[in-house]
């Protein structure tokens, strides 16, 4: 396997996949993906610091390393939030890792976990298929 910049973008390496002795293929997004990703929506609350009002939102999508969460408004790159999982009242800290996108429903805004923390979400993923 070889490894290739993507054009236009800074210095990221994608990894080609063979199909054959002789062609290669870049990664798709499902195959660079480090967790595997579990649609599930659930009622969510984002602490931020120095407010004293949790934001309510929902996730669109969870794995062991963060969510996708439907919010009323974005929140900039690099904001740190602090997730908490209502029903368990479990928190766990994180970072929204790029700009948010609009949506029917709100902002998707991609949040990852400071460390991965497969238990939070209370759910079992299925296994990777490597």
């Amino acid at each position: 396997m070889t490894t290739v910049p993507k054009p236009n973008a800074p210095s990221v390496a994608t990894t080609q996949v063979k199909r054959s002795a002789t062609t290669a293929r870049p990664q798709t997004n499902e195959e660079r993906r480090r967790a595997q990703r579990v649609l599930l929506r659930m009622p969510v609350l984002l602490h931020l610091p120095g407010k004293t009002n949790p934001i309510n939102g929902f996730t669109h999508t969870v794995s062991a390393t963060g969510a996708m969460v439907i919010l009323p408004e974005g929140l900039p790159t690099g904001t740190k939030v602090s997730i908490e999982n209502p029903k368990t009242q479990k928190k766990v800290e994180a970072h929204v890792v790029r700009p948010p996108q609009m949506n029917p429903e709100g902002s998707l805004v991609p949040l990852e976990f400071t460390s991965p923390s497969p238990q939070f979400w209370n759910i079992f993923f299925p296994p990777t298929t490597n």
